[in-house]
C-alpha cells in the first residue's frame, strides 16, 4: 500500500516525528488510548490555574483550558464514536484525516486537542530566561542569538493573520520559528515541534484585549518552558 504523503513526508514518518516529542511523556494524559476506555480525555494542566498570573490570568486558564480545549476533546469523541479513528491515539487521527475534505471537522478537534495539550506544557511559572546548554547551542546556531530567536517567535506571532500558532520547530537539521493558522500543525509538514504560542483570541483576551503583542511579549520573557523545548529535542 502506498503511503500518504505530507509534501516530502511519509506517513511513517510523520508517525516517528509524534513518536519522537516530549509529549506522550510530558503532557501524560493527552489522548487515553486504551481499547478498553475508546476515548480521548482531557489532561490535566501541569500547575495550578492561577500559576502563570500576572501574564494569564486564572479566569482566562478557566476558559481557555475548561471551556475551549475542553470542547476540542468533547467534540473529537463525539465525531469519532463508532468509526474506524475511535481507538486511534490524537497522532494517528491526525495523520488520517490530514487534508481530507470529509474529515476537516475530526482533523480540527483532533489537532487543536493536540496542540492545547502540548501548549500547557510549552508555559511554566517564572519561565524565560535562557534556554539549556544543548538547546542554547543549536538556537544561536540557527538564529545568531537567543535574543534573535525570541524576536522572531515574536515577529511570526503578532504577524499570524487571525486564529494560529507559532511554533520554535525542528527541520531540516536546524531550528525555525514558523506560524501556522486555525488547527494547522507543523508535524503535517515535516517539522518537529518544540515549542508553541496559541495566538488564537481566547488565549489572551480576556487579559489583553486587541493588545496581543503585549501577551506575546509576556509569553516569551516570563513564561516560555525552555526545558520543555530541551527535552523534545533531546527525543530527536
Amino acid at each position: 500500500m502506498n503511503e500518504k504523503m505530507f509534501g516530502d513526508f511519509t506517513r511513517r514518518e510523520f508517525l516517528n516525528v509524534a513518536k519522537g516529542t516530549a509529549v506522550a511523556l510530558a503532557v501524560g494524559g493527552l489522548a487515553n488510548t486504551s481499547k478498553a476506555a475508546m476515548e480521548h480525555v482531557l489532561p490535566p494542566l501541569p500547575y495550578p490555574a492561577n500559576a502563570l498570573e500576572p501574564v494569564i490570568s486564572a479566569n482566562t486558564i478557566s476558559f481557555h483550558y475548561g471551556k475551549h480545549h475542553k470542547a476540542y476533546v468533547d467534540n473529537l469523541n463525539k465525531l469519532i464514536a463508532r468509526t474506524e479513528l475511535a481507538e486511534m491515539p490524537l497522532e494517528k487521527i491526525i495523520v488520517a484525516t490530514s487534508g481530507k475534505t470529509d474529515k476537516v471537522a475530526i482533523f480540527n478537534n483532533a489537532a487543536q486537542a493536540w496542540n492545547h495539550g502540548f501548549y500547557w506544557h510549552c508555559l511554566k511559572p517564572n519561565g524565560g530566561g535562557e534556554p539549556t546548554a544543548v538547546l542554547k547551542q543549536m538556537i544561536e546556531a540557527s538564529f545568531g542569538t537567543v535574543e534573535a530567536c525570541r524576536n522572531e517567535l515574536a515577529t511570526a506571532a503578532a504577524s499570524q493573520f487571525g486564529s494560529g500558532w507559532v511554533w520554535l520547530v525542528l527541520a531540516g537539521g536546524k531550528l525555525r520559528a514558523v506560524k501556522t493558522g486555525n488547527a494547522d500543525n507543523p508535524m503535517t509538514q515535516g517539522m518537529k515541534p518544540l515549542l508553541t504560542i496559541d495566538v488564537w483570541e481566547h488565549a489572551y483576551y480576556l487579559d489583553y484585549q486587541n493588545r496581543r503583542g503585549d501577551y506575546i511579549k509576556g509569553v516569551i520573557e516570563k513564561l516560555i518552558n525552555w526545558s520543555f523545548a530541551a527535552e523534545n529535542l533531546g527525543k530527536s
